[in-house]
């Protein structure tokens, strides 16, 4: 059975941001303003019929193919196409935030602030808006700045239930938590259905280790809005550190599918998959995280374990290579390397070269912080696999030279056992035969035989490669390197002229190789 990859194979269930809000992770619902396209009026004047025109497509169907082209992961096209979009209808403030969202997927952060904060002039208190903003700050290292902003707002939109909400995302941020508990029971004073401030204080409740508080406020949240999705991730979550595993994965399940796009909940279902051995089911739901959001560092280290267990070396490498690329100073990617030299053979590679490797992904885990009770074992099965290695290898070259002393030898003995050509007297009354025309007498000579003696066996578990110049030889044609056995000779031949002896026939033998 192969290892588990990863000392912390579900860590990467908790979302990139630290929080389970993730309005971000997909389109919010489609809300553009009516078609303000006016008919076009007709010429009476004009003698020629008018010319029907295709009616306009509505802001509507270009906001909702927007959304569909996000969803695929285009995420250029998908800038495009919104940008088209709030040129056109520069009042759709759920089209702001929509191509916010995709500008911070690409990366594009000062770009995604003026879209979020340009769908908040227009509509100031957007839910989805503020969410993307607080989560934004979190990520880039400010949300003490926005603490502040939101505190003066709150001075004069104290009953701002969303402007709570926000304050109370951006204090869990922080792990302010107590604060951060104060500011939801306060949004949901003022409504006490709103599933984004039940959201919060769940995970507040969740930090604090009280689990059951936190699944008591989710199920509520659930029960007032079924299709939440970042609700049914939250409550996944918090099964989870119940240790309800079955209702955590269709807690996961159910959240990737009503939002497909959902970057943080397809890497939860994944990474479960992956526990539980799934690996090709794993690889759909993980690949779709990382079309969704291309630097998720959490779900590419899923990924990347996903693609050890189908055995694809190459793809398992480069998403942990990418994971160290996106977050230098995390050394799970390095700890999963050095399992993945150990699991998989490298196309193309040495085996020493492949444990030596392990090895030194070993030691730099272990000199940036990391620690796990298996690596003892683990490094002293790569030295066991080194030694066995280089010791096939060993008894690989001195068959070789082996056998090569062997087939020098005999070249020898055939070159001195070889007799110089003579000629037959001939009868009385004959002619003399022409020196330049000799009748030689045909001789048997002896066939060596193939020689049967076999290395001792490799030790069991190493690989070794198919040596295709010491494959058993097919019956009826001719042994190349068949020699004597040695201490044996070939009967001497007859006085009179034979041709070289020829090399002897494949028989029941085969040439010697460690697999005998």
């Amino acid at each position: 059975m192969p290892r588990t990859p990863g000392a912390m194979t579900l860590t990467a269930l908790f979302l990139s941001s630290g929080l389970w809000l993730s309005a971000c992770a997909s389109a919010p619902e489609t809300r553009p303003s009516q078609d303000s396209s006016a008919p076009v009026p007709q010429d009476t004047a004009a003698k020629a019929p008018p010319i029907v025109e295709p009616p306009r497509r509505s802001a509507a169907e270009d906001f909702d193919q927007a959304v569909a082209i996000a969803r695929t992961g285009e995420l250029t096209a998908a800038e495009a196409a919104l940008r088209a979009l709030v040129t056109q209808e520069p009042k759709l403030d759920y089209a702001w935030t929509n191509l916010g969202i995709v500008q911070e997927r690409l990366g594009k952060h000062e770009d995604a602030e003026r879209s979020y904060r340009q769908a908040l002039t227009l509509a100031p208190e957007q839910q989805s808006a503020w969410d993307c903003l607080t989560r934004l700050y979190g990520r880039t290292g400010r949300s003490a700045a926005l603490e502040t902003e939101l505190r003066g707002l709150l001075e004069t939109k104290q009953d701002s239930v969303t402007l709570r909400t926000a304050l109370a995302v951006t204090l869990l941020q922080q792990k302010k938590l107590e604060p951060a508990a104060t500011e939801a029971k306060r949004a949901l004073k003022g409504d006490e259905r709103h599933t984004h401030a039940m959201q919060v204080l769940a995970q507040v409740y969740y930090r604090e280790g009280k689990h059951e508080l936190a699944r008591m406020v989710l199920e509520n949240a659930r029960d007032i809005a079924p299709s939440d999705a970042a609700t049914r991730n939250a409550l996944g979550l918090v099964y989870l550190a119940l240790n309800v595993r079955p209702q955590a994965l269709e807690e996961f399940k159910e959240a990737a599918k009503l939002r497909p796009d959902f970057a943080e909940a397809r890497n939860n279902f994944g990474a479960m998959l992956n526990e539980a051995q799934d690996y090709a089911a794993a690889v759909t739901e993980l690949e779709a995280a990382v079309r969704s959001a291309p630097d998720f560092a959490a779900a590419r280290l899923n990924l990347g374990n996903a693609y050890r267990g189908t055995g694809d070396f190459e793809r398992s490498k480069a998403e942990y290579e990418r994971v160290l690329e996106l977050r230098p100073q995390q050394p799970d990617p390095l700890f999963n390397l050095a399992i993945l030299y150990l699991d998989v053979e490298p196309p193309g590679g040495d085996p020493v070269g492949r444990y030596k490797t392990a090895l030194t992904y070993f030691e730099r885990y272990e000199a940036q912080g990391g620690k796990d009770d298996r690596i003892p074992q683990y490094t002293k099965d790569a030295r066991k696999s080194i030694e066995r290695e280089e010791r096939r290898l060993e008894r690989e070259r001195k068959d070789q030279l082996r056998k090569a002393a062997e087939l020098e030898k005999a070249q020898k003995e055939a070159s001195k056992q070889a007799p110089d050509a003579t000629v037959t007297a001939p009868a009385a009354n004959a002619s003399v035969a022409s020196p330049a025309s000799p009748t030689p007498t045909a001789a048997t000579s002896t066939q060596p035989p193939s020689p049967t003696g076999s290395p001792p066996p490799a030790q069991a578990g190493a690989h070794a490669p198919t040596d295709t110049s010491q494959s058993p030889v097919t019956p009826g044609t001719t042994a190349p390197g068949a020699v004597s056995q040695p201490g044996t000779q070939a009967a001497p031949p007859p006085a009179e002229t034979t041709p070289a002896p020829t090399p002897a026939k494949a028989g029941s033998g085969k040439l010697a190789d460690d697999r005998n």
